[in-house]
């Protein structure tokens, strides 16, 4: 059956005490819109329509650059999820087939429970996704009846005995797009909140005589985000189980607690990682690669064999390939390394091809930003670079080339040749002491004064 979902994504999260839109706050390295997305994408959706509202440019524009076929439309007035669902519905017109209702802000489902959801539709009209918290506080109960979901009743408008019910509403529903919408045409607003529930439609369901079923869940899974305190809580609980799948892997964390992982890490087996390194969007780490302590990776490849850090820092496009070595305070962007390359201490190699076995000196910069422009450097194959090299791009260093340390080298070195670009030293023999006398008698006299 296809599959459309429908992401409400309108609300303001006035408890944030943010000018951004609730569901662009980031969890791992990614905004929790792009977490329900990617959970609901597991079902190869036909449609997916974002239904926004506050901040709705900024929810657009990062909503398309993750699915560019993404309808967004917009909620004007906030007058309930029922309300909210009924704006997707001209960006569904001719769609037949199943709707699943998720949320922006609720960025746990996890594939295997939609699938579930979807595989109920086939016993029921509509399917509900429901939990048992070991607090149920006010959430929504689902009223049960005969092993079947007979209605959903918000915490407001229950009685007693329905908030002594321990199984709770999610708010994500399934049913067919056709009917969703023919239900919420009779939902009304009569109720404490005087809002269109969407909960409402598994009661016009069952007054149909169609039937309404459940699929349970894990607590977790349905982990709303409503305040800083809840992101906070929300980063904490994917970092825990980011840590536990990455151990279960057979990766080596020496101090799980102090590795931080983005939403699309990739570690291989028997990689090691020390302790305080965070990893942002786009990083891939190959079997056996070495991570030592307080590096920071974004839109890196790391191979086999490779040992980053401590304290370097690879940037988008840094791309290492195996048993190089990528040393304390070494920044890397945009940059390919290859095999067995060493760069070991203090440098910036940025808009550069390394060739296999360099070696580049502690401080080198390749200084590739003109102001305006980046330009390219290329170091050979087995150059040797010495320390405190500038390389002022667009430069070609030879294959085992080599440059003097303290060099600033502006023209290409041809393969094999020594480059030098420094003034000539000249020795002043005598001149230090008479320097320091003279200094020296400059303080006392203003000491004196």
């Amino acid at each position: 059956m296809p599959t459309a979902l429908i992401i409400l994504a309108a609300g303001q999260g006035t408890r944030m005490q943010s000018d951004r839109p609730k569901v662009l706050h980031e969890i791992a390295g990614a905004p929790l819109i792009a977490h329900a997305m990617a959970a609901g994408a597991a079902l190869a959706p036909e449609r997916t329509v974002i239904v926004a509202g506050h901040g709705a440019d900024a929810v657009r524009a990062a909503v398309l650059e993750i699915a560019p076929d993404a309808a967004v439309v917009v909620q004007q007035e906030q007058l309930g999820t029922a309300h909210a669902v009924a704006q997707a519905r001209a960006a569904l017109d001719g769609f037949t087939g199943d709707a699943i209702v998720l949320y922006g802000d609720t960025p746990f489902i996890r594939p295997e429970t939609l699938a579930a959801m979807a595989e109920a539709r086939a016993r029921h009209a509509v399917v509900v996704l429901g939990f048992e918290p070991a607090d149920p506080g006010r959430y929504g109960r689902l009223v049960m009846a005969g092993g079947a979901l007979d209605r959903i009743v918000e915490f407001k408008d229950a009685t007693p005995d329905e908030r002594a019910i321990g199984l709770c509403n999610s708010g994500v529903i399934a049913a067919d797009c056709a009917l969703l919408f023919q239900l919420i045409d009779a939902v009304g607003n009569d109720n404490a909140a005087d809002e269109y529930y969407l909960t409402d439609i598994v009661g016009l369901a069952r007054a149909r005589g169609l039937s309404a079923g459940v699929v349970v869940c894990d607590e977790a899974e349905t982990l709303g985000v409503n305040s800083r305190a809840d992101l906070a809580r929300a980063e904490a609980a994917f970092q825990a189980r980011a840590r536990a799948e990455a151990l279960e892997n057979g990766v080596t964390l020496i101090a799980p607690e102090t590795v931080f992982f983005a939403h699309d890490t990739v570690i291989g087996r028997d990689a090691l990682i020390e302790p305080n390194v965070i990893f942002g969007p786009g990083v891939t780490v190959e079997s056996g690669a070495h991570i030592r302590a307080f590096c920071h990776l974004e839109g890196a490849h790391v191979s086999r064999g490779a040992v980053i850090g401590p304290f370097a820092r690879l940037r988008p496009g840094a791309e290492l390939s195996e048993d190089v070595r990528v040393g304390n305070f070494v920044e890397v962007k945009n940059a390919l390394v290859a095999e067995g390359a060493k760069i070991n201490h203090l440098s910036y190699i940025g808009d550069a091809t390394v060739g296999a076995e360099a070696n580049i000196g502690a401080g080198t910069v390749t200084c590739n930003y003109d102001g305006v422009f980046k330009h390219h450097t290329e170091i050979g194959a087995r150059a040797f670079i010495g320390s405190d090299t500038m390389l002022v791009a667009p430069v070609r260093i030879g294959e085992g080339a080599m440059t003097a340390g303290g060099s600033v080298i502006t023209s290409d070195v041809p393969d094999g040749a020594l480059a030098l670009g420094r003034a000539r030293q000249d020795n002043k023999p005598g001149l230090a002491a008479k320097l320091f006398e003279r200094l020296q008698a400059e303080k006392a006299r203003r000491k004196g004064n």
